[in-house]
């Protein structure tokens, strides 16, 4: 198991800026939460990792199964598919597990993490076999989602990186590296990777996932309060960007540090 913390990069509090005491943590409008990847807490797993940003963790795991669903049969392509759960314990107040029924938010949610992770595919090149993606929440201070899409792009790249040593697959399907991250408004303040405490009372919360080009995979933006104008989206964006390469940057690193 191999750890990545937070870089000065990160804009955490090692980073010696000045913080603006706008924050309950100290950090500065423009810093992320400490960010750290713990490798393979699940054995079994094609590849795991637990994802820690703040105090909200996340557990992403990666299998393979060798079939695709029905209506992709016989197409030569693969397919990704992603779960995500609220553990019981993860919030203050005890999540009931959800069985047979999703809520309309998780369903949500699992589909922006399918559609984040199969745009960085080339689903050809994966043959007809099935990513599963399991993002469980341990513990949830905000931001549950976009850790959630972090942490599952560096299990699937070590994922990939493995079966293409085993000889599974003869070149890796992975085109692109992913991140995501959120941005809102608070007390008419942009801050970057919300906490529950700001996130509760945003006016406007924004997610926001990123390649590594630089190119926008996804956007998600409410109107918490009174409507926002294309200025302050703009501006949201332009906070987000820096985050986001950060947060690249530290899979890059514990990608690096990753046992094959």
């Amino acid at each position: 198991m191999s750890e990545t913390a937070a870089t000065p990069t990160d804009g955490g509090p090692s980073d010696g800026r000045p913080s603006d005491g706008s924050r309950a943590d100290g950090r500065p409008s423009e810093g992320l939460r400490p960010t750290r990847f713990d490798w393979d807490p699940l054995g079994f797993a094609l590849s795991s990792v637990t994802v820690r940003t703040g105090r909200t963790a996340v557990i992403c795991s990666v299998c393979l199964e060798s079939r695709v669903p029905k209506w992709r049969q016989g197409s030569g392509h693969g397919w990704l598919s992603a779960d995500y759960r609220l553990l019981p314990a993860s919030t203050p107040s005890r999540q009931p597990r959800e069985l047979m029924k999703l809520s309309g938010r998780t369903q949500e949610i699992q589909r922006l993490i399918s559609r984040s992770l199969r745009a960085c595919l080339d689903l050809e090149a994966l043959g007809e076999r099935t990513l599963q993606v399991d993002c469980d929440v341990l513990q949830a201070d905000a931001g549950t989602r976009t850790a959630a899409i972090t942490g599952a792009w560096a299990a699937l790249a070590l994922g990939l990186r493995r079966l293409e040593r085993q000889g599974v697959l003869e070149r890796s399907p992975l085109l692109r590296q992913v991140a995501a991250v959120s941005v809102g408004l608070v007390d008419g303040q942009a801050l970057l990777d919300l906490d529950y405490s700001e996130d509760s009372r945003a006016e406007v919360d924004l997610n926001v996932v990123m390649d590594d080009a630089g190119h926008l995979l996804e956007i998600q933006g409410t109107a918490e309060g009174a409507p926002f104008s294309r200025r302050q989206l703009d501006g949201l964006l332009d906070l987000a960007e820096p985050g986001l390469q950060a947060l690249l940057h530290s899979q890059r690193l514990a990608l690096a540090e990753a046992a094959d």
